[in-house]
C-alpha cells in the first residue's frame, strides 16, 4: 500500500477540522432551521471535509478534480433549499468553498475554470426565476458582483497557493542539494581519512618490506647450499630445501606487493582506450580459468571517449577487479552456493562501460559486477583497506592497490552493490583533457 495512502487513513483529525464543523453547526442553527434538506445537505459538506484528504491519497490523480466537482454540486444544492427564490438565498457565499478549494489545488486558468463553473451552477437558478419574477437590472448587477468576488477570491487565494508551492519546490530542490552536498563531504572525508591510513601504512610497509628482503634472500641462498651439499647423499635435506625455497619465493612475493603498494606511482599518462583495456583484462582472466563455467557479457557503450590514464596500471586495476569476481564464484569463497565448475548457468561476470560523470568532472564509469555471494556487509566500509579481505585465503593488498591506482588517476573506485547480492565495483576515471 502507498505509503501517503497509509498516512491518510491514520491522520487525526486537527483543530482546523473541529473549527469547521463550528461554522457549519453555527449554519445549521440560521433559519430556515426546519428545512431538512438544508441541515442533510450542510452535514454532507461538514463529513466530506473531514473525509476530503483521504479522498486526494486514495486517488491523487483525479481526486482534487472529484473534490470541486462535489463541492459546486453540494452548494448548488444548499441554495435550493435555503430561499424562497433560490437565487437570493444568504448561503450564496457557500461557493467561495469550491472556489478556495481549486485555487489551492489547482494552477491559475484551472482555477479560472472552475469558478466559471461555479458561476455557472448559481446563474443557473436564473431559469426558473425569470419564468417566475421580473428581474431589474439592478438585481443583475447584484448578481455580477458576487460573480466578480468569487473570481477575485480565487485568483487572490490561487496566487498565494502558486507562490506556497513554488516555495516549497525550492525548498525541496535546496534540501535535496545540502543532502548531495553532505554525502560527498562524507565521502570525502572518508576518502580522506583512508588516504592518511594508507599513506601511514606505506611507509611502515616499505620499511619492513625492506628489512624482510635481505633475510629472505639469506635464507634462500643457504638454503640452495644446503641442496647443493647435501642433495645428492641426503635426499630429505633437499626435500627440505627445496620447501624453504619455496616459502621464501611466497614471501619474496608477498614482500614485492608490500612494496608496490607503498611505492610511489609513476604514471606513464597518455589517451586510453577503456575498450580495449577491459578486453585484455578479461584476457587474462579467462587464460587464469580457461576451464571455468562463468560467462563474461560485455556491456560496452559505443560512445565512450578516451581517458588520461597509464594503460599498464589500468590493466592492472581491472584485471584484479576480474579475477576477484572470478575468485568470488570459487566453492571455498561461496559456502557451496556457487562454482567455477558447476556449469551453473547463473554464473556471470558482466563487464560495463559507459559515458559518466563524477561531481561535474566528464569522464567513464567502468563496472564489475559478478554474481557470487557478495561482500560481508562489516567488511563494506573498510573493503579497499589493507589487510581487508572477504577470501578464506588471501592477503587483502588487491583491492588496496587498486584504489591506490586509480586515486593516482584522480578516479574513484566504490563498491556499489547491496548487501545480499554479488558483488559490483564502479571504477570511474577522468577524460581525457580537450
Amino acid at each position: 500500500m502507498p505509503e501517503h495512502i497509509d498516512s491518510a487513513r491514520h491522520e487525526k483529525f486537527g483543530w482546523l477540522d473541529v473549527l469547521g464543523l463550528v461554522f457549519l453547526a453555527g449554519l445549521a442553527a440560521l433559519p430556515p432551521i426546519t428545512e431538512i434538506h438544508k441541515q442533510i445537505t450542510l452535514l454532507a459538506i461538514g463529513v466530506f471535509q473531514l473525509f476530503e484528504r483521504r479522498l486526494i491519497a486514495w486517488l491523487p490523480s483525479r481526486g482534487r478534480f472529484y473534490s470541486v466537482l462535489l463541492k459546486i454540486s453540494l452548494a448548488t444544492l444548499l441554495l435550493g433549499h435555503t430561499g424562497e427564490v433560490a437565487i437570493n438565498s444568504n448561503y450564496w457565499p457557500i461557493y467561495f468553498l469550491p472556489v478556495v478549494t481549486a485555487a489551492v489545488y489547482f494552477g491559475p486558468f484551472a482555477t479560472l475554470g472552475w469558478t466559471a463553473l461555479a458561476s455557472l451552477a448559481y446563474c443557473f437558478y436564473l431559469i426558473p426565476a425569470r419564468a417566475e419574477y421580473d428581474i431589474t437590472p439592478e438585481s443583475y448587477g447584484l448578481l455580477g458582483i458576487r460573480i466578480l468576488f468569487l473570481f477575485l477570491a480565487g485568483l487572490l487565494i490561487n496566487r498565494f497557493a502558486t507562490e506556497n508551492r513554488r516555495q516549497v519546490a525550492r525548498y525541496q530542490t535546496l534540501s535535496e542539494t545540502l543532502a548531495d552536498s553532505n554525502r560527498q563531504l562524507q565521502r570525502a572525508q572518508a576518502e580522506a581519512r583512508r588516504a592518511e591510513r594508507l599513506a601511514a601504512l606505506g611507509q611502515l610497509s616499505a620499511g619492513l618490506a625492506h628489512e624482510i628482503r635481505n633475510p629472505l634472500g639469506i635464507i634462500k641462498g643457504a638454503a640452495e647450499m644446503l641442496s647443493q651439499k647435501f642433495g645428492p647423499s641426503q635426499p630429505a635435506a633437499g626435500e627440505l630445501s627445496t620447501y624453504i625455497s619455496t616459502e621464501v619465493n611466497r614471501l619474496n612475493a608477498l614482500v614485492t606487493r608490500f612494496l608496490d603498494f607503498a611505492r610511489p606511482s609513476r604514471l606513464d599518462l597518455k589517451p586510453v582506450d577503456v575498450h580495449q583495456v577491459v578486453d585484455r583484462a578479461i584476457d587474462i582472466a579467462c587464460h587464469r580459468y580457461p576451464d571455468s563455467h562463468v560467462t563474461i557479457e560485455r556491456r560496452f557503450a559505443a560512445d565512450v571517449p578516451s581517458v588520461l590514464a597509464d594503460e599498464q596500471m589500468c590493466e592492472q586495476v581491472f584485471a584484479n577487479l576480474i579475477l576477484n569476481a572470478y575468485e568470488a564464484m570459487l566453492p571455498e569463497n561461496n559456502d557451496g552456493n556457487s562454482s567455477l565448475n558447476s556449469g551453473a548457468d547463473q554464473q556471470k561476470i558482466i563487464a560495463s562501460i559507459s559515458r559518466d560523470s563524477d561531481n561535474g568532472v566528464p569522464g567513464v564509469a567502468t563496472e564489475i559486477q559478478d554474481t557470487g555471494s557478495g561482500v560481508p556487509d562489516e567488511l563494506r566500509e573498510q573493503i579497499f583497506n589493507p589487510f581487508v579481505t572477504s577470501k578464506k585465503s588471501g592477503v587483502g593488498l588487491g583491492l588496496a592497490i587498486v584504489a591506490k591506482i586509480v586515486d593516482d588517476h584522480h578516479g574513484t573506485i566504490q563498491l556499489v552493490s547491496r548487501p545480499g547480492e554479488g558483488a559490483r565495483f564502479r571504477v570511474f576515471l577522468p577524460e581525457t583533457a580537450a
